[in-house]
């Protein structure tokens, strides 16, 4: 059997239901704050209320004598922790690493000082309150254009400058290109910086046993091996001598993904102080110091034939990095990545970028679901949607004319990108009917006539998934994927499948389940999946980048193929058959066209480890194997269309309907699937109209709370259709391609498209998100001013 088509059977491509939930709905799921250790100890870190400031001292002699506290610990006190850097080398990006604790200043509201330890949370606060820190306030810049002048206040002073990396690439003939225009469009995008807000927020504990040398951490990370990687080099304690155990994640969406000064921190004091160390951060905390994500300013120009043929483009993309770029390169994850994305499914193949990171003070950017293509996609569809108005096409009919067509696959992108496969024109096609565009378009007409404004927008995407070696070199980051999965049957015939992939809600139990159980033959109760914790899970990169179906996926299989062998071998011998001639259904092993010759898995297996007759001289008798998968570049993609009203008198927007088309080759579990679209859509809706992190000129957050943070709720979010196009990857194990992110990379371009074509007869132009009712009512008194 080959597996480069997996076989589709009782469990692959079935809408089986989660096999996680039970203990979630009884509470019975266990989160890092319901962890209880005897003799933890709690932190509660002092953090700058100061964009930029200089400390001049710090006195935490009051805190130190307070009931129940253990100990302040500042800069001095951990000098043995290295700053956090960029661990991702990028030519020209100019380092910026930002230590555990700031110690001469600080450069974003919310940056950790101190850290105060005390017998309880409550106690740790109350201390931290009474931590006396001397500021000298310096002045702060916020906006990253104005970062970028001579005379604008400078983060780090050994660079001389906040501009931290900034490349012109030229690919293709661009002036050629443009030369032979018919029309030349301009437009400008500021994206909004908005938050992953999982329902869960960071945490860690931290368990140093000093007989051994062994350090336990429980972190609620996306990442457990890589965090124990970091922590032992940081800590210096041997690797093999750190376990992480990442247990329920209440969500992540990339956030969790980053080594945090504030994990470095309690690892250390843990290590110090000899007993268990806990930090949960409250919702202030993680608004503000918790990683941001997606603004990013991108100015565009095309050059367009007067039928409305895209001949070359031009993009300036200025990704606002926040106070430091640490981990991986965060401050060329917005805007490098959007670079490289920005031609989309377009046949464009004369392009030129610039990119350019700049420091300011603000929270530190970092990964958050279609990290850098959001703000690339919303861009260029809303550009495009321009320039259809502008030569009076219809915007689909433009998408039509330009986008790559299914015969040029595989398809090269100008930016290096290979594209194996994909449905482009059919889900534009598809999501359009769906929606009822023809209908929807001579409704709205009608309704202009009435004083209503409909609008409907299209946003057509293609999603870089599976992010192994390979595709992170096509998108401008060269990190190299590792990852394993270990598929085992006890004796009792029983399946156990260890994976390096981490959930934190996708269904990972069910999917990886689903895989292990179609391949077995046996049933998907009979199957455990086990992941994060470093101590039973192999060794890999972990969950993000839509890795997990794809590579977890593929891993698994590679790996029960290798154990399904294994029991075939074991039982030909038992039944006196060839192993060809053996199949395997619902935990049977029986001879082809003779069912009633048959073993149950439990017999073979038992007789696997205790009976010798199954064993051949030199053969591994252990039913299990651990593979490794590191997969080609693939390439999901989709469609999404918005229809929403807008009251012009008050600038509320009314979203009526969203449909979204995807395609992410071979589905493991349709409803799972729908499930990542349905959760992205949301927060695409919220990066839309609702959500925006809003410093003011001092550098101060006014969205620490979700008072003033808008988060879409379920009122917010309208009606949704999905439905599924399936075209197979034919590079990847199985065919299967990634879904996590698509419906965030094209929702706010879909969203803020439907609203920008409903006031398309004023003339509104808005050039920042989100589309907020003051910003559109804004926009409609500056068109009738114009």
């Amino acid at each position: 059997m080959t597996l480069q088509v997996l076989p589709r059977g009782k469990w692959l491509g079935a809408r089986v239901k989660r096999v996680e939930d039970p203990r979630f709905l009884t509470g019975e799921a266990k989160y890092l704050a319901d962890i209880v250790l005897p003799g933890t100890v709690h932190v509660a870190f002092v953090r700058s209320p100061y964009g930029h400031a200089r400390i001049k001292s710090i006195d935490t002699s009051a805190a130190k004598t307070m009931p129940g506290v253990l100990a302040v610990f500042t800069a001095d006190d951990v000098t043995a922790l290295p700053p956090l850097a960029s661990g991702l080398p990028v030519e020209g990006l100019q380092p910026t690493p930002q230590p555990v604790l700031a110690k001469d200043k600080v450069r974003f509201v919310g940056e950790a000082i101190a850290a105060v330890v005390a017998e309880s949370r409550y106690l740790a606060e109350d201390a931290a309150e009474q931590v006396v820190v001397d500021y000298e306030p310096l002045p702060a810049v916020v906006d990253a254009e104005r970062a970028m002048h001579p005379d604008a206040p400078i983060l780090h002073e050994e660079l001389g400058t906040n501009i931290v990396y900034q490349k012109t690439t030229t690919l293709g003939d661009i002036e050629g290109a443009f030369a032979q225009a018919d029309r030349v469009f301009r437009r400008r995008l500021h994206t909004n910086r908005f938050v992953a807000a999982p329902m869960e927020t960071r945490g860690c504990l931290s368990v140093y046993e000093r007989a051994s040398g062994h350090l336990t951490f429980y972190s609620s990370t996306q990442m457990p091996h890589m965090l124990r990687l970091f922590l032992a080099l940081f800590l210096g304690i041997p690797e093999h001598k750190v376990r992480v155990i990442s247990p329920e994640v209440g969500g992540g969406f990339g956030q969790k993904m980053t080594i945090y000064p504030e994990e470095v921190v309690v690892a250390y004091l843990g290590k110090v102080l000899g007993r268990p160390v806990k930090w949960v951060e409250d919702r202030r905390e993680n608004l503000a110091a918790a990683t941001h994500a997606k603004e990013q300013i991108i100015e565009l120009e095309a050059a367009v034939r007067n039928d409305g043929t895209i001949l070359g483009l031009k993009a300036r993309l200025i990704g606002d990095a926040g106070a430091y770029s640490f981990n991986t390169a965060s401050a060329l994850i917005e805007p490098l990545a959007g670079a490289g994305l920005m031609p989309g499914v377009y046949d464009i193949q004369h392009y030129q970028h610039e990119v350019i990171a700049v420091c300011t003070n603000k929270a530190p950017v970092g990964a958050f679901r279609a990290v850098g293509w959001t703000a690339a996609q919303t861009a260029r569809e809303l550009f495009f949607d321009e320039i259809a108005r502008e030569l009076g096409l219809d915007p689909a009919e433009l998408r039509r004319r330009n986008v790559i067509p299914p015969e040029r696959f595989p398809y090269t992108t100008c930016t290096g990108m290979v594209y194996d496969s994909g449905t482009y024109r059919e889900s534009l096609e598809r999501a359009l009917e769906l929606v009822g565009y023809e209908e929807l378009r001579r409704r709205q007409a009608e309704l202009r006539q009435q004083g209503r404004y409909l609008g409907v927008g299209i946003s057509l995407y293609v999603e870089p998934t599976a992010w192994g070696s390979e595709i992170a070199l096509q998108a401008g980051f060269p990190f190299p994927s590792h990852d394993n999965a270990t598929v085992t049957i006890d004796p009792s015939g029983k399946v156990r499948v260890a994976v390096s992939v981490h959930s934190h809600g996708q269904g990972h139990e069910t999917t990886l389940a689903q895989v292990a159980a179609e391949i077995l033959g046996v049933s998907i109760e009979d199957v455990v999946v086990e992941h994060g914790d470093t101590d039973r899970a192999p060794w890999g990169m972990g969950t993000y980048a839509s890795r997990s179906a794809v590579i977890g996926g593929g891993m698994v299989a590679l790996a029960a193929q290798e154990v399904r062998e294994k029991v075939l071998r074991a039982a030909s011998r038992l039944l006196e058959v060839a192993p060809e001639d053996l199949d395997i259904q619902d935990g049977t092993v029986f001879v082809k066209g003779a069912p009633d010759r048959s073993l149950s898995m439990f017999q073979v297996a038992f007789a696997a480890y205790l009976d010798n007759r199954t064993r051949a001289e030199g053969e591994e008798p252990l039913l299990s194997a651990t593979k490794f998968y590191d997969p080609r570049a693939t390439y999901s993609n989709g469609c999404i269309v918005t229809v929403c009203e807008v009251d012009i008198e008050t600038g509320l927007v009314q979203l009526d309907k969203v449909v979204a088309v995807e395609d992410c080759g071979t589905m493991l579990n349709p409803m799972i699937v729908e499930g990542q679209v349905m959760g992205a859509i949301a927060q695409g809706i919220g990066g839309a109209l609702y959500e925006e992190m809003a410093y003011d000129e001092s550098g101060q957050l006014m969205t620490d709370t979700f008072v003033n943070y808008l988060l879409p709720s379920a009122t917010e979010v309208p009606p949704l259709t999905i439905e599924h196009l399936e075209s197979p990857s034919p590079v990847t194990i199985g065919g299967i391609k990634g879904i996590g992110e698509g419906g965030l990379l094209a929702t706010p371009a879909s969203v803020a498209g439907a609203v920008l074509d409903a006031l398309a007869p004023f003339d509104a132009r808005i050039e920042r998100l989100p589309l907020t009712p003051e910003r559109i009512v804004e926009a409609l008194r500056s068109s009738e001013s114009r």
